[in-house]
């Protein structure tokens, strides 16, 4: 992950090479679940909706690196967290 004016960009390479930038939406951490997860969705300037993604990170040696979502309960944490997020822009 890298920081880029002040946001946190995630940059993935897909399987024809190309690479794309996610913009962070958000980190979480489950106390329950004792993970932490990010949520974000590809960089985009328009105006339409985008799909959000999320991912558990993990601590490494090395850093941090990304692992797909499967379990239920981490889905149900996630959409919990969009939810609030939904929410507190609704307030705005």
């Amino acid at each position: 992950m890298s920081q880029e004016h002040d946001h946190e960009h995630i940059v993935a390479i897909d399987e024809d090479g190309n690479e794309i930038v996610y913009a962070v939406i958000t980190r979480a951490h489950s106390e329950e679940l004792q993970k932490d997860f990010v949520l974000f969705a590809e960089h985009s300037d328009s105006e339409e909706a985008v799909e959000v993604q999320a991912a558990q990170i993990i601590q490494g040696e090395d850093g941090e690196s990304l692992v797909g979502v499967e379990d239920d309960a981490d889905w149900d944490f996630i959409e919990a967290v969009l939810k609030e997020l939904d929410e507190a822009e609704d307030e705005a």
